[in-house]
């Protein structure tokens, strides 16, 4: 199986820069496309910087990575696994909010050994669009 194309980081940026309001002010929430982009873009960043098959990083309904090295899962639940909904994920990404914050607020759940992939965020910084 032929390996994923790199994520450009500039592309990377253009659609997370697209949803930064949403992020900054919750009230309108984007396209779907739009938010779907800025997810999956973000999320195969992660699994460029992290690469591996020991974590499995979902935030439905718009994608799943798996990340971080380590023994690797191939059946069932994987032991390792953060799931999170699509602004939870994009905060995170961006450095607008903090891991321990989020697990704190309920916001994520990670569960397994290997489940904190804080040392990799943020994966993309919008502040100075």
């Amino acid at each position: 199986m032929a390996g994923r194309r790199a994520v450009d980081p500039g592309e990377v940026r253009e659609a997370v820069a697209a949803v930064r309001s949403w992020l900054e002010d919750a009230a309108q929430q984007p396209a779907r496309a739009e938010l779907a982009a800025a997810v999956r873009l973000s999320l195969r960043t992660l699994e460029q910087v992290a690469p591996g098959n020991s974590v499995e990083v979902r935030v439905p309904p718009f994608a799943a990575v798996q990340c971080v090295a380590g023994p690797r899962h191939t059946r069932g639940t994987p032991p390792n696994v953060v799931e999170t909904d699509a602004r939870t994920w994009l905060l995170l990404a961006t450095g607008r909010l903090g891991w321990a914050e989020a697990v704190e607020r309920g916001k994520l759940t990670a569960s397994g050994s290997r489940s904190d992939v804080s040392q990799w965020l943020p994966l993309v910084r919008v502040d100075n669009l």
